[in-house]
């Protein structure tokens, strides 16, 4: 482990803070999405995306995609945000995973590949394609939610829903442990860094590395449990509660029904 490779670590828990301000700036940002209430959000983009797993035909599921990718860009999302931290990640691991039905599939032979002994089949173009634009449109309505909505309000919105409070409360610690553990160990690694005297051995680097991972684990396991008892004696009992209220108003059940109504139409011509 080098100077360069720990300064190249800072850099990427740097960019992965920044990331996350930069999203929390767009859920305040004055976009289509934000004017509506966060239970209308959840509920309704919730509700798109049951539809886009329901839908059969893959030319609905591409209209919902066009659809999600409209509703992020009124609601000031970037489109290169969305290139970059969602289209060309989840492409890459849903193909991996939808790559052999390209070939397994039994069906119409398009291509074929001599050296290989392989065959591409309609059927199983059809079938990978539909995987990859399903997950696709799911994670960027899911993208867009998260981006255009303070992650507080999120949870309070699921809670009035009545999703169990156990849920609420893992997902509140998992996205606060994440903050948590990206500054411990960008604090662990600046101050590696300023100990480091020359160019370390690749066994040092991997001593290093693995002392590192050890220590950042243990100090992980111990705030988790300062924490829990610092939320306990604040009276916490798995409810969020914030000082703004959610209020429904005319444009809010305007919304709602929109949103279901579009799912609903959806699944039925997608079916």
């Amino acid at each position: 482990m080098s100077a360069s490779f720990i300064e190249e670590t800072i850099r990427g828990f740097t960019r992965a803070l920044s990331k996350a301000l930069v999203s929390e700036q767009a859920a305040m940002q004055p976009g289509w999405l934000q004017r509506f209430d966060p239970r209308v959000r959840v509920a309704g983009l919730l509700s798109l995306v049951i539809a886009v797993v329901l839908c059969r035909r893959l030319l609905v599921i591409a209209g919902m995609f066009l659809a999600a990718t409209l509703i992020a860009l009124v609601s000031r999302v970037r489109v290169a945000s969305l290139a970059k931290r969602v289209w060309l990640i989840v492409f890459g691991f849903t193909g991996l995973i939808a790559l052999p039905a390209l070939f397994v599939t039994p069906g119409d032979p398009i291509l074929r590949m001599p050296l290989l002994h392989l065959v591409v089949s309609a059927q199983g173009l059809r079938a990978a394609g539909m995987l990859v634009l399903r997950v696709e449109t799911a994670v960027t309505l899911t993208t867009a939610l998260v981006f255009c909505t303070p992650w507080t309000h999120v949870l309070k919105a699921l809670a009035s829903l009545r999703v169990p409070a156990e849920i609420i409360t893992m997902l509140a610690m998992t996205h606060r442990y994440v903050f948590l553990l990206i500054e411990t160990a960008n604090q662990m690694f600046e101050s590696r860094q300023s100990r480091t005297v020359g160019i370390l051995t690749g066994a040092q680097r991997r001593a290093l590395a693995g002392r590192t991972a050890g220590v950042l684990l243990s100090k992980s396991i111990e705030m988790s449990h300062e924490v829990y008892l610092a939320m306990l004696s604040r009276g916490f009992r798995g409810e969020i509660r914030l000082l703004s209220e959610f209020r429904m108003r005319a444009r809010d059940y305007a919304g709602l029904g929109a949103f279901v109504a579009a799912g609903c139409m959806a699944v039925w011509v997608g079916r």
